[in-house]
Parts: structure tokens; sequence; C-alpha cells
């Protein structure tokens, strides 16, 4: 038996279905779509919209589709930047031992915008050419793509032959019915033309664009009549997302999720959460899922949200797995539960009595390593300065920050903080850089506990695209590693010996932060870079500047433009764009008059 047939036997064999049950479709005249997540098992099956789509996709009898999903396999030999299948075996999905290749759809997920190289990854680990224009329709998949990481799609346009933006309940099923038809029999129309018209699908191909030297379009426009000037991204109501949308509809035995919230009551000028209208799972929904996890005896539960606090019915939903947590308890068994994050300014004393009877709790996914951490409670300022707090459109200035910290001091179980911090913000001085440290001081000896403990965590302005900050300034990455180092010195000297107990200051990746410069402002020359870097092998999570602008030169483009605050009458995400540009504008021009203040 070969080795991705025993991984994916095991994994198979691990997993419980916890959504309703349906009956399996019989996939003779339907389409085969293979959704390839760039993670192992466990983490790809958090990942909410392509598990929403393959629960869909699989549930539903009229789409003309069956859903599989591949992920990078433990048995997946990794040489260099590449990843390939055991010697003498092909890339399969977890579903059969059909290539992924023979897909007649293949979607790929992308979390975040420094990791669009992994799509380059997927397809040569599935032996399939890498540029839309290279592929043969019939022979090859159509690859679509979707996810946080393709805010601005441009980079990937010569690689997707669509996007699905937002939620893709509606524009995915669309797609695979004028697919099968246009497969049983084509018309006159180009199929890609017909994707280009479904609304939500950004079909790259339906559009030429006019790049200019060193980084940018002169114009993006559709080839022929019919095809939009502008591509929305589409968010349904509750009523229109299935019940897989709010809950994960498998689990590999130990953990599963749920959403209570999608989207977010705030809309701050960097975030993208605030976008589409905020919307909450009935909380029938989220008690009955989790009372199906205590019959399985899933023990532990991922409260994935980006603002838990805004849920109508938080503490119906804690005491619910409270309740779980104190039958399993009664076994000798432990219940863990995992919150996202919340606002601080949005914590209640009820809500941290709910959370800290829950017993294993924190809100965050990483792991931290801390000794006696009773609970992690994440709090995230952005800014020292309540003045730049409100520029940026935050609410959470430091008066909100201190009674937050004094609930959690009084709930007596809470004794580790992370404090997240945005650094190389346009506006911001190194006064503000240096009031972090002491932001982070304060906020220990608030705490009061003798074992409390601060995280800072560090991270780069992003102007991401679909948000209010899209075109200002991004500052160089290694000069915000330098003001990082500035500020855990600064904290140092503060501290002092009691910093290394008590402290601890993490900063961005640097390489990360190199590639999502370019890759959130770049125009589709972009993805010939990544896919040289690629090519020529190098570590793209380790990337240099001098790799990457080098690489960039190649095809006339210069890093340093893509840093700029982009005045450009067109972007290159032109097509995508919704952001209100005199507001853009208005942004911009505070945060200049904030920076000329003596």
């Amino acid at each position: 038996m070969s080795l991705l047939q025993q991984e994916t036997d095991r994994i198979r064999a691990s997993e419980i279905f916890l959504a309703d049950p349906y009956e399996p479709k019989d996939p003779a005249g339907r389409l085969r779509v293979v959704l390839a997540m760039p993670y192992g098992h466990a983490y790809s099956l958090m990942c909410s919209g392509p598990m929403a789509l393959y629960d869909l996709i699989n549930r539903d009898p009229v789409i003309p589709a069956v859903a599989e999903r591949a992920v990078e396999y433990d048995c997946l030999v990794r040489d260099g930047a590449r990843l390939r299948p055991p010697a003498g075996e092909t890339y399969r999905s977890i579903e059969s031992a059909a290539p992924v290749s023979a897909a007649d759809v293949l979607g790929v997920s992308v979390t975040n915008a420094g990791g669009l190289h992994q799509v380059l990854r997927l397809l040569d680990l599935a032996k399939i050419p890498r540029r839309a224009a290279d592929r043969v329709p019939g022979r090859h998949p159509l690859v679509v793509g979707g996810g946080p990481g393709l805010a601005n799609p441009e980079p990937l346009a010569d690689y997707l032959d669509a996007i699905a933006l937002g939620e893709a309940e509606q524009s995915v099923p669309e797609l695979l019915r004028v697919l099968h038809a246009h497969r049983l029999a084509p018309g006159p129309v180009p199929l890609h033309r017909q994707l280009a018209r479904v609304p939500g699908l950004y079909v790259p191909s339906a559009y030429r664009c006019e790049t200019v030297p060193g980084g940018g379009v002169r114009s993006v426009l559709p080839v022929v009549l019919g095809v939009p000037g502008r591509v929305h991204a589409p968010y349904l109501s509750v009523a229109e997302l299935p019940a897989a949308h709010f809950c994960s509809p498998v689990s590999d035995g130990t953990a599963a999720v749920i959403s209570p919230v999608l989207g977010c009551l705030h809309d701050c000028h960097f975030c993208t959460l605030g976008v589409p209208d905020f919307r909450q799972a009935p909380l029938g929904l989220l008690t009955g899922y989790v009372d199906r996890l205590e019959a399985r005896g899933i023990r532990t539960i991922v409260i994935s949200a980006p603002t838990f606090t805004q849920y109508r019915h938080k503490r119906a939903l804690l005491e619910h797995i409270r309740a779980y947590a104190d039958r399993a308890a009664a076994k000798g068994e432990k219940v863990a539960t995992i919150i996202g994050s919340v606002r601080a300014d949005e914590i209640t004393a009820d809500y941290l009595k709910a959370v800290t009877e829950l017993g294993d709790f924190g809100h965050l996914f990483t792991e931290l390593s801390l000794d006696r951490a009773r609970g992690v409670v994440t709090i995230a300022p952005e800014f020292a300065d309540d003045d730049l707090v409100a520029l940026y459109g935050k609410t959470l200035k430091r008066e909100r920050v201190k009674r937050a910290v004094d609930l959690c001091r009084d709930s007596g179980r809470v004794n580790v903080i992370m404090l997240y911090f945005i650094v190389g913000a346009p506006g911001e001085t190194a006064a503000d850089r240096d009031a972090v440290a002491d932001y982070a001081r304060e906020v220990r000896e608030r705490l009061g506990h003798e074992d409390a403990v601060v995280i800072v965590k560090l991270t780069q302005f992003q102007p991401t695209p679909g948000t209010l900050g899209q075109r200002l300034a991004m500052a160089d990455p290694d000069t915000v590693q330098a003001h990082g180092r500035q500020i855990a010195a600064r904290l140092r000297t503060l501290a002092g010996a009691e910093y290394e107990r008590h402290y601890r200051v993490e900063l961005p990746a640097p390489a990360r932060m190199r590639l999502e410069a370019v890759c959130l402002r770049g125009d589709r020359r972009v993805g010939r870079v990544l896919e040289d870097l690629y090519d020529a092998g190098t570590d793209l999570a380790a990337v240099t500047r001098d790799q990457l602008a080098d690489a960039l030169a190649v095809h006339g483009l210069d890093f340093d433009r893509h840093l700029r605050h982009m005045d450009d009458p067109v972007l290159p995400w032109q097509v995508v764009d919704a952001v209100n540009p005199a507001a853009e504008r208005q942004l911009a021009a505070a945060l200049t008059e904030r920076e000329a203040r003596p």
C-alpha cells in the first residue's frame, strides 16, 4: 500500500462527520471538484470557507458536482521550496485515488498575501500547468481561487481562471452550473466570458491590463461588452448561508470549529472585517453543534470569531459549553475552549466570569508555552496614542483598555495579556513607538498579579486593498524591524530585572512583510516574480530584500515603488475596488497633518 493511500486511509478513519446527514451523490455525469488547501489535515478543517463549500456541493442535489479535498499530507517530500509526492506516487485527494490533476475544478484557498506562492506549489504538486493560458480546457482543471489573501488578486491574475470574492456559496455553485452546461453543449460564448458575468466572480482574462514602469497600471478594462467594469464581493444573509458556514462539518476527532459572528460592528480603516454586514449565528445552531461534539467525545472547541464579544448570545453559549466541560470533568476528562479574539472595550465582568469558568481557555490560536498560565486575553489597542487610535477609526482608547485590564485583574483568573500594536503606520512618530513600551509596563502593573505576563505582539501596518487605508504608504519592513527592536530595548530598560520573566516582544517576520508589500500593492507582473523566485529554489519564508528587489527588477518593477503612497488614478485591483476615494483622501490628509506637527 502506498504512503499516500495509508495517510488518506488514516485521515478518513479519524474524521467525524458533524453536519446533518445527506444522500451521497453518484459522481457519474457530474463535475469533480477538488478543494486544495496549503495546510496539514487538522488545520484544513478550520478553513471555514472551503469546508462550507465542500459540504454545500456534496449536500445539494441540484449542484452538478461532487467535492473532494486535498491537503499538504505529512508524507509529502519537501524539496527546497517545493513539495512532491513520495517516489512513484501521484498527488490525490482524501476521498479518492484519482489524481488531483484529473479534477474538473481545482479550488485553492489563500489566507494571506504573503502566501500567494503556495498556489504555485500546489499546482506543481498536482502537475497542473501553472499559468491559465497553458492549461487546456477539458484536459486540465479550471483553477478557482478564494480567501482573504486575494484581496488584491492581480499578482495571480495569470495563474487563476477565476477568483470567488466574498462569500462563495452562490457564485461557486453558479460557476459549476455554467461549466457543466458548457461541457455538455459548448455555445458561441467562450467559457471564461460566461464566468465573468457571474456575480461575485472575477475572471482576470476578461480584462486587459496596461502597466506602467516600476509598478502599477494605467488602465484595467473589460475585453468585450457584457463583462462588468467592477466586480463586487457578495455577502449573504444568515438565512442564505448554510449551517456549515458557522459550524465546521468535519472534525479530526480532537477539535471542532464554530463561528458565532461574521464581520464586525466596527469599521477600522486598516481592517476588512468591517466591510460585510455584521451577522450572528442562531444560538440553537451552535448549542446543538456543541451537543454533537459532546456525544462524539470531541474535547477542544475553537470559537473562530473576529470579535466574539459582539455575539448577542455569548453568555448563553459559554454556559452551554461550561455545562459540557463540567460533565466531562466528572469523568476525569478536560474540555478546552479557544476563542479567536475579543475587543477589550466589549469585555464585561459577566463575560470574564463565564469564560474563566470554562476551565482551560485562551483568547488566541497560537501556542504560547508560558509557565503557570491560567488564562490568556488578547487586547489590540493597535496604537499607544489615543489620537492615532481615533484617526484610524479604532475605539480602543487608553481608558477603555484600563477598564478591561481592571476586569481581568478582578477576575483572578487572567495572568497573561497579549497586546497587539501596529508599527510603521503613516502618522506614527518616534514618541508613539516609545509609548508602546510604556503602555506594556503600565498594563502589567495594573494587572497586579505577581506572576503576570505581558506579551507585546508587533505587526507591520499593511495597506490592505478594500480598506480606507489601501493607498497609504507602507514602511520598509527592515525599518519596521529596527523600530521593533527599539521598542523591545526600551521595555527591557523600563522593566529591568523583571523583563525576562514577565515580558515578551514578538516582531513581525521580515520575509513575509517583504512579500506582502509587493503582493498587497502589485500588478500582474508580481506573479512572474514569485514564479521566478520559486523556480530558483528560493526559500520564500526567508526571502531577503536583495533577492526580492533583484527578482522584481527583471520584470521592470521597483520594490520601493510598492511602499509609496498610491495616488495613482487607477489601482492594480481596480476591478474589485469598492472604497470611497474621497474618504481615502480625507484619511491621508489627516495623517499627513499629524506627522507635520512639531
